[in-house]
């Protein structure tokens, strides 16, 4: 049973990771190197955390973009 648990959990985390992917892709920052990848989301990390109203500005960003997604 434990091994069912194990299994499943590491296919969910398997999806995560994909669409996680998917979203820098979408971005448009697929060939763009990992360091800078990993730097602009530390440092939005960080803006959010300490603005409310740039997390809600980058909220609205994200939300039109996938309202642009064609069906």
């Amino acid at each position: 049973m434990a091994k069912v648990m194990t299994s499943d959990a590491r296919k969910k985390d398997a999806r995560e990771k994909i669409e996680l992917g998917g979203l820098i892709v979408k971005a448009g920052l697929r060939y763009e190197k990992r360091a800078l990848l990993l730097g602009m989301l530390i440092d939005a990390t960080a803006r959010i955390r300490g603005d409310d109203s740039e997390r809600v500005r980058l909220t609205a960003i994200g939300a039109e973009a996938f309202g642009h997604d064609p069906e």
